[in-house]
């Protein structure tokens, strides 16, 4: 009896080491288990239903007791603590790393500017004839008010950006429109629409009666003039040595308020034809490059709303005096 006392005691404080050896070993394993998910090495190992674990390199994985969806940074390491919302990324109060700007965001400095677009080369409407006759008030801008917004244009708000110490874009944004509409004072209703930007010339003697379209090619000018006297004036662009503007006295032979060459295939608005296939048109050219460019033998005009108003007043057979 007393052997099998011992025996009986012996086996039971065998069977106890064994479970206490079996306890510590399943404790170990979880352990490790946690463990390395915590210290994830990148190594791309499956988890649990064979979802993937894998991590950018030296990236930190969440404790245990972290959420799962913790945010990381850009540089992959992780931020615990954070509750994903309801998409399953991380609020954005638990970013610890600055957010990007955006592409053409503002910087540091007071040249650049996120401001939006208000115009720029291409545009046409009033709001581009009050810029223009601001920069002429602050000497950027030499020449009539077109409202037509091209190259010169551009130049002049660059060269008025870059004096204020902006990025020199030639469009102009928010932050360029409210420099300017500090520097300068609201326009005239004539710094607006000016009767000209060059001097009449003395009009020829076939111009003083009956209604004329007085175009002289030395002072580079249009005038209306109705028995001697002028009701309103434009400045004008003839064609080049090669294709020359006939001189003379016609009259219009016909109007067309829309129209498209049928030899060079470009718009001419507001036509008047006096000569063959001459007119005087709307040139969106000459509003943009000035007296750069050159017409193929019409009288170009550069300010559109002018016309437009001429356009409507001119009658077919009106005389037309073109004259140096």
């Amino acid at each position: 009896m007393k052997r099998s006392s011992t025996v009986a005691r012996g086996g039971a404080v065998r069977g106890g080491a064994v479970r206490r050896v079996v306890l510590a070993a399943v404790s170990v394993a979880l352990v490790a288990g946690c463990t390395a998910q915590a210290a994830g090495t990148g190594s791309g190992a499956a988890g649990p239903s064979g979802s993937a674990s894998a991590r950018p390199s030296g990236s930190a994985s969440a404790p245990a007791s972290a959420s799962p969806s913790a945010s990381e940074s850009e540089s992959g390491s992780a931020t615990p603590g954070a509750s994903p919302t309801d998409d399953g990324e991380a609020p954005s109060s638990s970013a610890t790393f600055p957010t990007p700007e955006p592409s053409g965001s503002a910087s540091a400095s007071e040249g650049a500017s996120a401001s939006p677009v208000l115009m720029k080369d291409g545009d046409e409407n009033e709001q581009v004839r009050e810029l223009q006759a601001r920069l002429r008030q602050l000497k950027f801008f030499d020449r009539a008010p077109t409202g037509f917004y091209g190259s010169m244009t551009a130049r002049s708000v660059k060269s008025f950006q870059k004096k204020q110490g902006l990025t020199g874009t030639g469009s102009v944004d928010g932050t360029t429109w409210q420099r300017l509409l500090g520097a300068s004072r609201k326009p005239t209703a004539d710094e607006l629409k000016p009767s000209t930007t060059n001097a009449l010339d003395t009009p020829a003697p076939a111009c003083m009666t009956g209604r004329v379209l007085c175009i002289s090619k030395e002072s580079r000018t249009l005038a209306w003039m109705i028995d001697g006297k002028v009701v309103s004036s434009m400045d004008v662009r003839f064609g080049s040595e090669n294709t020359p503007t006939r001189e003379g006295t016609f009259s219009v032979g016909w109007k067309a308020r829309e129209w498209t060459s049928t030899i060079y295939h470009t718009p001419m608005p507001y036509a008047m034809f006096f000569s063959g296939g001459q007119a005087v048109h709307y040139s969106s050219d000459f509003a943009a490059r000035g007296y750069a460019g050159a017409s193929h033998g019409c009288v170009n005009v550069r300010d559109r709303a002018k016309l437009a108003v001429l356009f409507d007043q001119v009658k077919v057979g009106d005389k037309v005096v073109v004259h140096w």
